[in-house]
């Protein structure tokens, strides 16, 4: 891990503009048994609504540091204005840190301007970067919750993000990657390691998230078997500089005929 570049309060990695602009969209991951909105997701896109992958290709690996910055500050002003009082989760670049409580400066001076509790921040590990140093990552997640954020490993189940990471990390949240939760209903494969990772969870107090969601099928299968918090376009697709809502009826279709219970839910 490269040193920090921070010199007498000021830092040539993060400081400076981007030679491009972008926003932020909004999505709401929901608490299926309560029937409401328990945080929104902030997701990069470009001024003018360009997805996050056309975003991300446009950044060099010197702007990178100054990128991931940038993003926290937009996400926590952004939701402010907006009138979020959910709690906000934000993507992090784990090979962005270099020294956990400087890199950390910026997220505390907007937060604090604006008025954002730090209990209602989320930070979630990025799985499509690979981190070689865990000593690193163990620091950087020690750091963020000694100023009171939580801290999610995003997408697990592919790439990155395996059962390796949970041996080392002792992140507070772990979502599932959609393309585990993709046909969870109806594909006995996906149900086995499904309920085997609700299992899991529960023994090592995690709270579980599962991403990709598109039918009610799919959360009704979730929520009997343990998974209440969910996130997917069945619910809302990510809002433009907005916070997108949940009509009551995709609430509905998913109570509307339970499955019986199973003996994975962690109660």
């Amino acid at each position: 891990m490269a040193h920090c570049a921070r010199v007498t309060g000021h830092c040539r990695r993060c400081e400076g503009a981007l030679p491009f602009d972008f926003t932020m969209a909004f999505q709401p991951i929901v608490d299926v048994n309560r029937r409401h909105i328990h945080a929104y997701e902030a997701l990069v896109r470009g001024a003018s609504g360009e997805p996050a992958g056309q975003v991300l290709d446009s950044i060099t690996d010197a702007e990178l540091y100054r990128f991931d910055q940038a993003c926290r500050v937009k996400a926590i002003e952004q939701a402010s204005r907006l009138g979020m009082r959910e709690s906000l989760s934000i993507n992090f670049l784990p090979n962005a840190v270099y020294e956990p409580e400087a890199c950390l400066e910026a997220t505390l001076e907007v937060s604090q301007r604006v008025g954002w509790p730090p209990e209602r921040l989320i930070f979630e590990i990025v799985e499509s970067e690979h981190v070689s140093d865990r000593d690193h990552l163990m620091a950087i997640i020690t750091a963020y919750r000694r100023h009171g954020f939580r801290v999610a490993l995003d997408d697990f189940g592919t790439g990155y993000a395996n059962l390796d990471m949970l041996a080392d990390l002792h992140p507070d949240k772990l979502k599932l990657d959609r393309r585990l939760v993709a046909d969870c209903d109806r594909d006995p494969r996906r149900q086995a390691l499904i309920e085997a990772t609700v299992v899991m969870a529960c023994r090592l107090g995690l709270t579980l998230i599962a991403e990709g969601v598109e039918t009610a099928a799919e959360g009704r299968w979730l929520l009997e078997t343990g998974i209440g918090l969910q996130q997917g376009y069945y619910f809302a697709r990510p809002a433009l500089d907005a916070l997108a809502t949940v009509p009551d009826e995709r609430f509905e279709a998913i109570h509307a005929a339970p499955l019986p219970r199973r003996g994975a839910a962690c109660r």
